[in-house]
C-alpha cells in the first residue's frame, strides 16, 4: 500500500487470510494507518516511514487517516 499524496492507493485491497500488509509513507506529509475498529492504529509516520500489519482474520476493515480524516481505504480479506 503507498501512501502518495492525500490518498491510500490502492483505495480497496482484497488478500488472503494471512497476509502481512505494508503501508509506505510516499508522501512528504505525515500520516497515520488508523483501523475504525482500532485493530490497528500507528504513530504519525512521516515520509519514507512503513507500518505493516498482518490480517489473520477475514472481514472488511476499514481505515483512514487520523490527521487527515478525509483519506479512507479498506482491506478486504477472505
Amino acid at each position: 500500500m503507498s501512501i502518495p499524496g492525500f490518498a491510500f492507493v490502492p483505495q480497496t485491497l482484497r488478500v488472503p487470510v494471512g497476509t502481512r500488509v505494508t503501508w509506505t509513507n510516499d508522501h512528504s506529509v505525515a500520516h497515520t494507518v488508523s483501523s475504525r475498529d482500532d485493530l490497528f492504529d500507528t504513530d504519525t509516520f512521516s515520509s519514507g516511514a512503513t507500518f505493516s500489519y498482518t490480517f489473520n482474520e477475514s472481514g472488511t476493515f476499514e481505515y483512514y487517516c487520523r490527521i487527515h480524516p478525509f483519506m479512507t481505504a479498506e482491506i478486504i480479506v477472505e
